[in-house]
């Protein structure tokens, strides 16, 4: 009788949790990979900048990233995120107030950092950047598959093995990844850029991130999907070339695309105060071991240590938590499908969803 009433009470939770209406009827998951939590929070680091390996020319660097405190540093870096996301949103991660943020898997690289955010959960098996279809199911296949979202989903990304992580042929989803040119009945503006695509040297990453993120606008803007996925990678190039200026203006430039896309969207009835932004990344890098900025994986120590921020209608205003606390890496699937009013679950092993998020 004790299990029954357990049972039922269980599904009764689960239905008013699914009958809860919030304002959000959009979500966009945007990463920039491997950029460290040091620089979200603090802005350049003078000790990387100084050092000749990693910065033949500091003058430029200094002139354009330096402050005298931390505050106005991540302001110069990252206006828009620092002025907008985290005025009206919430931004999780600061170590030095002991707000934590971490991944669950062991491996702290790309392909299994992308399955945890997408999937809500760490698989073992998971284990390596090869181009192999994920045999778990992502939140955007599970929103794919859903009546008020068929259709409505689809993922951008500089890296070329997104369409491996989402899985797109089995998903059904629309991913551009990489130099891939778009297809179909093209505006203009897609035409030009796929002659860029044909045309430019080729960059340390699979493509510039400007072309992923002009692509993929053009794919917002003519497609009005509900939920979109957008991945840019050259923080993470860049950092691994151990040139420490272009990390940064990497950085700046993906803080104008996430101000040129909400502004976007601001502006658009269909999004406009619908639609909420979900802003991580997949690792973190070296820091303990200064030389390991350029680094990541299960021999650098510290780069299990990541951020998150999200912004939107049913986010209250917290700003920068600094409260000490612990979040992980796992829990955004299930916080993305909250935002939506659903619940996702496919593995008993995911994260909880973060209830600071949205409003009960």
């Amino acid at each position: 009788m004790k299990k029954l009433f357990l049972s039922l009470l269980l599904i009764n939770f689960s239905t008013a949790f699914a009958q809860q209406k919030f304002k959000t009827e959009n979500v966009f998951i945007i990463t920039t990979d491997g950029f460290r939590w040091q620089e979200l929070f603090a802005g350049m680091d003078s000790t990387i900048a100084n050092d000749k390996k990693f910065n033949s020319d500091s003058s430029k660097v200094y002139k354009t990233f330096w402050a005298n405190s931390a505050k106005e540093r991540r302001e110069k870096l990252l206006p828009f995120f620092w002025k907008t996301v985290s005025e009206k949103g919430q931004v999780y991660g600061n170590r030095w107030l002991g707000n934590k943020v971490n991944v669950k898997n062991p491996y702290w690289f790309s392909y299994p950092g992308y399955n945890e955010i997408l999937t809500g959960y760490a698989d073992d098996k998971v284990n390596s950047n090869d181009k192999l279809e994920n045999q778990n199911i992502t939140i955007l296949e599970y929103l794919n598959n859903q009546p008020n979202f068929k259709g409505k989903v689809a993922g951008y990304s500089t890296w070329d093995v997104f369409p491996f992580i989402i899985n797109e042929k089995r998903s059904g989803i629309t991913v551009n990844s990489g130099i891939e040119l778009v297809n179909g009945n093209l505006s203009d503006r897609e035409k030009l850029l796929n002659e860029i695509q044909m045309n430019i040297p080729p960059s340390g990453s699979d493509r510039y991130d400007f072309l992923t993120y002009y692509l993929a606008k053009e794919y917002v803007t003519k497609n009005q999907p509900k939920v979109f996925f957008l991945s840019f990678d050259e923080t993470d190039e860049l950092a691994h070339e151990a040139k420490y200026k272009e990390y940064l203006f990497a950085a700046n430039s993906f803080d104008k695309y996430l101000a040129d896309l909400w502004n976007y969207c601001q502006s658009n009835p269909k999004y406009k105060d619908k639609t909420t932004f979900v802003i991580t990344t997949d690792h973190g890098r070296g820091d303990r071991i200064k030389s390991q900025w350029t680094s990541h994986g299960q021999k650098v120590s510290d780069c299990y240590q990541i951020w998150m921020a999200f912004l939107g209608p049913d986010t209250p205003a917290m700003g920068e938590v600094k409260t000490e606390g612990q979040l992980f890496q796992n829990q955004l699937a299930k916080t993305v499908a909250s935002l939506l009013g659903l619940d996702f679950n496919s593995n008993p092993t995911m994260g909880e969803s973060i209830q600071n998020v949205y409003k009960k």
